[in-house]
């Protein structure tokens, strides 16, 4: 099974998946545990040019979501479908619908560009998907929380309000993947609904 775990800055998304990771593990299952950008050393590389803050040269937006999808092919090819291939169970810190809700909903870049690099490079979607769901003022506090900000997290609240709609659609859009849970409950409350998901899968 292919899970992807979705949703704006300081939600929990981290908390909920090495959780969901521990308990897949300690019922017998073989779990991978990656995340995006990233998941492959190359892929990680990339990440760092995605994150790092550069005063001296903006980042296009157009740069942005070509470097993401060269790292999420990257990372497809060595890990998520090799995984899926020997019957392990994939959790994924983020995916393809980060895509549209950062880059179309929150950057404006067209859906368009994103269907074609969908099309052309991703040829495995996630079966679940956990959005969670918080006001964003509440997410940037735990974000800031954590200490330095890096290049998305030091987004505007008017950006992530965006983003948070762009995941609004996507679960209208495919509400039997992606399942949204209200990341404003205590982390018990968020694990319970999770795992509720995930054994009626």
């Amino acid at each position: 099974m292919f899970i992807s775990f979705e949703g704006t800055e300081g939600v929990g998304k981290t908390t909920l998946i090495r959780r969901i990771f521990k308990t897949l593990q300690a019922q017998g299952h073989d779990v991978v545990l990656t995340r995006e950008p990233g998941g492959t050393p190359m892929a990680e590389q990339i990440r760092g040019l995605l994150l790092s803050v550069n005063h001296s040269e903006e980042m296009s937006h157009d740069t942005e979501l070509l470097l993401i999808y060269a790292a999420r092919a990257q990372h497809l090819k060595h890990v998520i479908l090799p995984a899926l291939a020997a019957g392990k169970t994939v959790l994924c810190d983020r995916f393809t619908d980060a895509s549209f809700a950062y880059q179309c909903a929150g950057r404006g870049l067209s859906a368009e560009k994103l269907a074609l690099l969908n099309t052309q490079f991703v040829s495995r979607m996630p079966d679940l998907t956990f959005w969670l769901d918080a006001p964003i003022e509440l997410g940037m506090q735990r974000a800031r929380a954590r200490g330095e900000l890096d290049r998305f997290e030091q987004e505007k609240a008017a950006f992530f309000e965006k983003v948070r709609t762009g995941y609004a659609t996507l679960q209208q859009q495919q509400p039997e993947r992606i399942k949204r849970l209200d990341a404003t409950q205590a982390p018990e409350q968020v694990f319970d609904a999770a795992m509720g998901y995930i054994l009626r899968k």
